[in-house]
């Protein structure tokens, strides 16, 4: 008896479940219509990835003997106890209760963070969203660690980064048009493999291999030279990292300076050149934003700095620029100067040319696809208006009723008393973990709702088992995708699991808000077919049709049929700025914002401008941390998600997260290629193994996220971490008073050959369980 393949996905791609003669999913294999697949999920059904499973509720020893508060330094450090679902559930149920009572619904942090679902339904996002509302709201994050800075600052000057992304010019148009490609930060296929909803097809390598075949010339200005592949020949620019600014302002100052510039569309399509034009020839400071000047900060000749500026006016150029240059001290002032770049370019709306904001972070940019509205469950009204931005969560913790700029407003940390969590892993994206460890004992309660026991799992009050996509029906949705996927059921859930709508549900009833949660749909399939039908309506007034839900959920998939698009960024603006004006103030791109400049920031001017790195502002610091460490997203998962499979696993070296370094780095250091190396600050300290490569700038060392931290003493306030999480390094302060986004890549190390006897890592073992007495 043959069984036929069924589809799942998940935020790296889409993949067919293969079941064997019983009917039971045996392996998944990647998506056939794929042309560049992701291999990352294809271990899902495996005995490592389900070893760690979070199989009944869990109550840690001392919350569930002394209740709330109990014992608070001790998370992470003590058993749990094994208890039923409807005792769980009348814990977590009363302990709402409680803290509503007696603080208020501004007291309870709704978290949810880390791409904690591909489908549009069981959202572990939207679906805590949806049931805190529903009793009365919660304190809420804004923003993202990925676009923290660049969330706030894009809409004051051009758009939001969400309308940008999605309007970017396509990967066909790119390789018809473009003559130069001047990347900020790389164009990595590895970031690629997700999208925001799960991707269907990937469209990076073909885009890139496409304009390389058409003769488009490629300079990558990175410190990390692996970080694009377009099969042929690329010239990199091994900048130093944090000094892109420097670089960028250097090359507007050969445009003014020589007249290349595009005065013509300076003045019809943006504002504030001329209040920008002292600072860049040092007239309102006394110094000039020479290639001369930019040399001895970012590293890169001045006569190549010049020469560029002359090669991109001269002909059609489209720069682009990474995500993770605005995860920096001041990481507001790479987007801005880049924007500014292109529009003294003057090409910003032509084919080909004009700016990208992150070619690669995801598969949406350069999608040809058409836009159309995906399945989304509505989260109802949040009656708390207090909220923080995402990274300063710690800060949150620490300092209640302390105020904190943002945006132009002056805010207050709300004192919270209970943390709901579901989806997602603090302790991988949040920066210096030792201090996020401090923080994480002030609450009452800490509740996790968790698939496998991960260390912030571990390090919580009350764990509640929740399904996987594989277990449960569900709809796969992402932005500018061809097609909208049946996540069929393709196994039944391990242990006691279940999904976090059906948990959100039981409670609610106990809390009395059922009929709100529910809506009066009887099932998570009402849902589904509800959500799906209302997405179908949506979609065909924009021009896309799909496919009913009965026939959907048939054939496994829908394709969104619709004009497909070839688009041009910004395309309509240009050719018409009074009929089609931006939602800036000015209608207009921004060069100087006077909004930003009523703000009267003292770390955000109001035009992009060269502001030095506060690790740099130490000498000491640098003398003592001479290295500077990227953290960057890994290639063999995504954040932390599946670092316990076997294709996570095998990447590592002596079973630690690689640390990429120059050979000669590492001979002044006595180290070889496989060494164990210790990494630290006064931060902290992490283990690594090291991988050495010339495809790095001196002076750079290169350790990627995901690792699960894993500290070796629990106990101490700066434990050694063992595993290579770089997050034990990074620095917890905000961009700017602007945004308030993190700054990890702005990070200063050393490293040393670690001789001793290596300490295991744990951080992929179960927690201890005791008998409930």
């Amino acid at each position: 008896m043959t069984h036929q393949r069924t589809l799942t996905a998940a935020h790296w791609g889409v993949y067919e479940v293969e079941y064997d003669t019983q009917g039971k999913a045996a392996r998944l294999h990647p998506f056939s219509k794929d042309p560049d697949p992701s291999p990352i999920g294809l271990h899902m059904l495996s005995d490592e990835v389900a070893r760690l499973r979070v199989r009944r509720p869990a109550i840690r020893k001392s919350w569930l003997q002394h209740g709330p508060g109990a014992a608070s330094t001790k998370r992470g450090q003590e058993p749990f106890v094994e208890v039923p679902w409807d005792e769980a559930l009348d814990l977590v149920a009363n302990e709402l209760k409680r803290v509503k009572e007696t603080y208020g619904n501004r007291s309870i942090f709704g978290g949810s963070y880390g791409w904690s679902s591909a489908g549009r339904f069981h959202h572990a996002q939207s679906q805590v969203k949806r049931f805190l509302n529903c009793y009365g709201g919660f304190v809420r994050h804004q923003d993202s660690y990925s676009l923290g800075a660049a969330r706030v600052l894009m809409p004051h000057i051009v758009a939001t980064m969400e309308e940008l992304q999605a309007m970017h010019t396509g990967w066909d148009v790119l390789a018809e048009h473009c003559k130069l490609f001047v990347t900020f930060g790389g164009v990595p296929r590895k970031n690629a493999q997700i999208n925001a909803g799960g991707a269907t097809l990937h469209h990076v390598k073909r885009g890139l291999y496409a304009m390389r075949d058409k003769g488009v010339r490629f300079v990558n200005v990175t410190p990390t030279g692996d970080d694009i592949d377009t099969g042929g020949g690329v010239e990199w620019l091994a900048i130093r990292p944090n000094t892109d600014v420097a670089m960028m302002l250097a090359l507007c100052y050969v445009l003014y300076t020589e007249k290349l510039h595009d005065r013509a569309f300076l003045d019809r399509c943006t504002v504030g050149f001329d209040k920008f034009v002292p600072y860049l020839t040092g007239e309102s400071d006394g110094l000039p934003k020479t290639p001369e000047w930019a040399e001895k900060i970012c590293g890169i000749p001045a006569t190549r700095i010049q020469i560029l500026a002359r090669e991109m006016a001269a002909t059609r150029t489209k720069v682009s620029i990474g995500w993770s240059l605005q995860r920096s001290h001041h990481g507001e002032q790479p987007f801005w100067a880049l924007v500014t770049l292109a529009c003294m370019l003057g090409q910003i709306g032509l084919p080909g040319g004009g700016f990208g904001v992150g070619y690669g972070p995801v598969n949406l940019m350069g999608s040809p696809h058409p836009k159309y509205s995906g399945p989304t469950l509505p989260q109802g009204t949040n009656q708390v208006k207090e909220f923080i931005p995402v990274a300063r969560f710690t800060d949150m913790l620490l300092h209640p009723g302390q105020t904190f700029d943002y945006n132009g407003g002056r805010h207050t940390y709300p004192d919270i008393h209970l943390v709901y969590w579901a989806g997602g892993n603090p302790f991988h994206h949040h920066q210096d973990l030792n201090r996020l460890r401090e923080a994480w004992r002030k609450p009452d309660t800490i509740i996790f709702h968790e698939q496998f026991w991960t260390p912030a799992a571990k390090m919580a009050d009350i764990v509640l088992p929740a399904t996987t996509s594989l277990e449960r029906d569900d709809i796969g949705y992402g932005s500018r995708e061809p097609y909208v996927i049946a996540m069929k059921k393709a196994r039944e859930p391990i242990g006691e699991a279940r999904d976090d709508y059906e948990i959100f549900q039981a409670l609610a009833k106990r809390l009395g808000v059922d009929a709100v949660h529910s809506e009066g749909r009887s099932s998570s399939r009402t849902w589904l077919e509800h959500l799906y039908e209302e997405s179908r309506a949506k979609s065909a007034k924009a021009g896309v049709s799909l496919a009913p839900f009965g026939q959907f959920w048939k054939d496994g998939l829908a394709e969104a049929k619709g004009e497909l698009r070839d688009s041009v960024m910004l395309a309509a603006f240009r050719n018409d700025p009074l009929k089609h004006p931006l939602k800036t103030p000015s209608g207009r791109i921004e060069i100087y914002s006077e909004t930003i400049a009523s703000f009267a920031l003292d770390d955000c001017p109001p035009h992009a401008a060269w502001l030095e790195p506060i690790e740099w502002l130490g000498a000491r610091t640098a003398e003592r941390y001479p290295l500077h460490m990227l953290s960057d997203q890994p290639a063999d998962k995504l954040h932390s998600q599946l670092d316990h499979s076997p294709h996570a696993h095998s990447t590592k070296i002596k079973g630690r997260q690689p640390i990429t370094i120059h050979p000669e780095d590492a001979a002044a250091r006595g180290i070889v290629d496989g060494d164990l190396l210790r990494v630290f600050n006064d931060r902290g300290a992490c283990l690594a193994g090291a991988r050495l490569s010339n495809r790095i700038r001196r002076g750079v060392v290169q350790l990627s996220t995901g690792a699960w931290f894993d500290p070796a003493d629990a106990g101490s306030n700066r434990p050694l971490e063992k595993h290579g999480n770089p997050n034990a390094l990074t620095l917890d302060i905000g961009a700017s008073k602007l945004s308030q986004g993190c700054i990890a890549q702005t990070c200063l190390v050393e490293i040393e050959r670690f001789d001793g006897p290596a300490p295991p890592v744990t951080a992929h073992q179960l927690p201890v369980f005791e008998r409930q007495s």
